[in-house]
């Protein structure tokens, strides 16, 4: 793993438009994966406006830029109770914004990386595993199970690179991993609600704790990730579920879907809380005009937007980070894990961007 340049800010080799030299050339765009209709908008940051629209496999979940930063992969998760590999990875170049051909893979609900970059770690969600395959091919390399996990979905990295830390999000429970050696290392039971969801999880910029956003009680937990233990609990708004740092490391914006069910109707109670990384209080708290499903997406390259597909009302969100604005664009059925591209770092440990 690269080393960490300051031990009091993990990211802040992802601070505004600190790009890497990998990025030069990539069209500024905004990749937005919808599920139900299997199929990619891009947009124009600028603009607002969609300038392309292509097909990818079934059940796009995510838009996931490569640890080298060169290729953007579509998670096709496939059908979510059929067995067998009617999955997929579809990669973008970065650079044209056009789609390659799709690879088959087996239940790709997420994608992360090792922090070495060897190996990309397919999230296995209906199958309760971590496959890790070749970051550039997609080829199978070995899986990890995770019996006790249902529903493993979103994962961070501790500071060093050893450990991850996994959401279980049908058990309201959390799973460590030995990155080094791939091995389960326990679990953890959320223990504030019987009937917890944990969804998004990250780090915080000194590497002490996790924040997990739980959709079942409108929050986030603090983790201790060592002693791997709970710590407090922060209320943000109903149905938590993304977390995503603020460029220069001191917030943390939380999207609240407005509500704790898996599917739920549009114009739900949906909004955007602040939470201080320093006090860990919520600063802020930005409701969707008219009401939304903020869900998935990420910060833009200089901090000042925050994109966000609206997953139950068919629209992405752009906010502005100062005031809380927020500015729709229509987009095609059910956006989910949109990434906005490119952004700073080093390098991406998967998901929507998570940079370092």
């Amino acid at each position: 793993m690269p080393p960490v340049v300051d031990p009091d800010n993990l990211y802040s080799e992802a601070g505004a438009n600190l790009f890497s030299p990998a990025t030069a050339g990539a069209l500024s765009r905004i990749y937005v994966p919808n599920r139900r209709s299997n199929d990619v908008d891009v947009i124009d940051p600028v603009t607002h406006k969609i300038v392309d629209h292509f097909k990818v496999g079934f059940s796009p979940q995510h838009i996931v830029p490569s640890w080298d930063l060169k290729t953007l992969w579509v998670a096709n998760n496939g059908h979510e109770t059929k067995k067998g590999v009617d999955g997929s990875m579809t990669p973008i170049d970065p650079f044209t914004g056009k789609p390659g051909a799709a690879i088959p893979v087996e239940d790709p609900y997420n994608l992360y990386f090792t922090p070495d970059g060897k190996s990309a770690i397919v999230v296995a969600e209906m199958h309760k595993r971590l496959d890790f395959r070749d970051p550039h091919t997609m080829a199978f390399q070995m899986s990890l199970e995770a019996p006790d996990c249902n529903g493993i979905n979103h994962a961070d990295f501790s500071i060093d690179g050893s450990y991850a830390i996994f959401t279980c999000e049908f058990d309201g429970t959390l799973v460590k991993i030995d990155m080094v050696n791939r091995k389960v290392l326990g679990y953890l039971k959320l223990p504030l609600a019987k009937h917890g969801m944990p969804q998004d999880i990250r780090i915080s910029p000194d590497g002490e704790v996790f924040y997990v956003a739980d959709m079942h009680i409108g929050g986030v937990y603090v983790i201790d990730g060592k002693s791997f233990s709970f710590v407090s609990f922060i209320p943000t708004g109903p149905g938590a579920h993304g977390l995503y740092p603020s460029r220069d490391g001191t917030k943390l914006y939380v999207s609240n879907r407005g509500g704790g069910m898996v599917f739920a109707k549009p114009h739900g109670d949906g909004s955007v809380s602040v939470i201080d990384f320093a006090t860990r209080k919520v600063i802020a708290n930005w409701p969707i005009p008219g009401g939304g499903s903020p869900d998935m997406g990420n910060v833009s390259a200089d901090g000042t937007h925050l994109w966000l597909s609206g997953r139950f009302d068919d629209v992405v969100y752009d906010i502005d980070t100062a005031t809380g604005h927020v500015t729709q664009v229509d987009v095609g059925k059910e956006p989910h894990g949109l990434t906005v591209w490119p952004q700073p770092g080093r390098y991406s440990l998967g998901h929507t961007g998570n940079m370092r």
